[in-house]
């Protein structure tokens, strides 16, 4: 994790400067972006909560997604940018970061390969990527798909 911390200040830094919000909904990262965002000193200024939805039992007891549209899977932008507003809304946040994906060694339920990740930022602006990694190392893959979501939003907040 120690990696990823000077993405998350950079974010932090912003996010404070601005008086604004954030709320993190994680799957295949496990927790490292929430765990990233909240190792820096004052994090209770900027980051109001987060949730690691990692199966469809916690997508319906953290996130209560019973009004998903028909035909939307996790695994997706789309399903990213749901969850991300979603939790925008249910937090009252500036800001919600998204991942979900699959890390590996083997793909997910969806047929996705390991190394597969979709980000979505939803906030004043809304930006959603898909990343694939190639790789299997469960680890790395967490890693990369972290660096990946910070760096997006650090994108977000500069433009």
């Amino acid at each position: 994790m120690q990696d990823l911390i000077p993405r998350a200040e950079r974010v932090a830094t912003l996010l404070k400067e601005r008086k604004e919000t954030i709320v993190v909904v994680e799957s295949s990262t496990g927790g490292l972006l929430s765990a990233a965002l909240l190792a820096l000193p004052g994090a209770s200024a900027y980051f109001l909560g987060g949730a690691v939805v990692y199966t469809q039992v916690a997508r319906r007891a953290l996130l209560d997604m019973q009004g998903m549209p028909d035909g939307m899977r996790a695994s997706t932008e789309a399903y990213a940018l749901h969850a991300a507003k979603l939790a925008r809304q249910r937090f009252s946040a500036t800001w919600a970061l998204a991942e979900t994906g699959a890390s590996g060694p083997t793909g997910n339920r969806y047929g996705d390969a390991p190394g597969h990740t979709c980000i979505a930022i939803v906030g004043p602006t809304e930006r959603a990527m898909t990343l694939e990694t190639g790789m299997i190392d469960r680890a790395a893959n967490m890693r990369a798909f972290s660096e990946a979501a910070l760096d997006l939003m650090l994108k977000v907040l500069k433009e």
